[in-house]
Parts: structure tokens; C-alpha cells; sequence
């Protein structure tokens, strides 16, 4: 009975745990999203603009994460495809982003591209930071990791096609990494979707 209640009082502290650090990175990702989706608008660069759908699926992510926390091993693994479905919904984003823009060609703001990848890097980082302990624990974070590192991975990206514009002055760098983007999401997509599926 004893050893009942012990399990019962660590699984209680590991939710907790888990809730204090996704509610962290909920907040985050919502404020970058509106920061970044901005800058994007603004430098009318692809790469930025599927930098900021990534932090609002990442905040959509992360509030499903901070529900599926009380849920059953059978729950976080369907909330757990939800969110592969939400990443494979922003690959397809980016690649029709890149569609328009090979019709309505523009050259983006290299300044602002690579100001605010910075700014998204250094956001991102505190995420994966505070994500990292949780990442071995259940399939509900260790999705939620998953998303982190790949934010890490599309910020890089931003700066180095903000360079490519910078050194070609044209918008192929931006169309080139926001494509690679598109493929890292989609096989991050998969992997997520996948896992939770074999949890089914």
C-alpha cells in the first residue's frame, strides 16, 4: 500500500515538474510567434515566415502537451499524432509560401532575417535547455522535445539564408532553406507521427 502511494506521490511530482516547464515554454513560443511572424512580414522573407508558423504550432504543441500531462499512456499517444499532424500542417504551409513566392518574386531583408533568427535562437535555446530533462520521460515530451530541437535547427537556417541574400542579393537563399525547412518538418512529421502510432 505504502509502496502504491510512494508511485503515486512521484508521478504527481513528475507532472507538476513536466506542467511548470511546458506552461515556461507555452509562453515563449506564443510571444516569439507574434514577434517573429512580424519581422517576416516586414523583410518579406519565406525562411522567417516558416520560422514564426513553427513557434505557433510549437505554442499549439505545447498547450496540448500541458493538457496531456494527467492523461494515460493511450492519450498522450494520440495527442502526441495531433501533434505530428500539426507539424506536417506546417510544412505543407511553408512549401505553399515558397509556391507564391516563385510567382511574385521579391528580395527579402537580410537585416531583419538574421536580427531576428538571433532573437529566435537564443529563445529557443532557453526552451531546449529547459526541455532536455524531460525528453527520455513519456511520448508526450519527448514529442514536445522533438519540436524544440527542431526550432534550433530552423533558426541556424534563417541566419544562413539571410547570409545567402545578403551575398547574392536574391531571394533564392530564402526559397532554398525555407524548402530545406519544409523536408526537415516533414521527417520530423513522421518520426512524431510513427512513434505515437506504435504507442496505439
Amino acid at each position: 500500500m505504502r509502496e502504491c502511494c510512494d508511485k503515486s506521490s512521484e508521478l504527481e511530482i513528475l507532472r507538476k515538474r513536466q506542467s511548470g516547464t511546458l506552461k515556461i515554454v507555452l509562453a515563449i513560443n506564443a510571444v516569439m510567434f507574434l514577434v517573429v511572424v512580424a519581422a517576416g512580414l516586414y523583410a518579406s522573407s519565406t525562411a522567417l515566415l516558416s520560422d514564426s508558423l513553427d513557434n505557433l504550432g510549437d505554442a499549439l504543441t505545447y498547450a496540448l502537451s500541458l493538457w496531456a500531462v494527467h492523461l494515460g499512456v493511450r492519450m498522450k499517444a494520440r495527442v502526441a499524432f495531433f501533434k505530428g499532424l500539426l507539424i506536417l500542417l506546417a510544412a505543407l504551409a511553408v512549401l505553399a509560401q515558397i509556391g507564391y513566392k516563385l510567382i511574385n518574386p521579391t528580395v527579402p531583408l537580410f537585416e531583419v532575417m538574421g536580427i531576428f533568427s538571433l532573437l529566435s535562437l537564443a529563445a529557443n535555446g532557453v526552451c531546449l535547455g529547459l526541455l532536455w530533462r524531460h525528453k527520455t520521460e513519456d511520448i508526450n515530451m519527448s514529442s514536445v522535445w522533438e519540436c524544440s530541437r527542431n526550432d534550433i535547427a530552423a533558426n541556424i537556417s534563417v541566419f544562413a539564408a539571410a547570409a545567402g541574400v545578403w551575398a547574392t542579393g536574391s531571394n533564392w537563399p530564402d526559397l532554398l532553406i525555407a524548402f530545406f525547412l519544409a523536408v526537415f518538418f516533414l521527417r520530423s512529421a513522421v518520426r512524431v507521427l510513427s512513434s505515437a502510432r506504435a504507442k496505439l
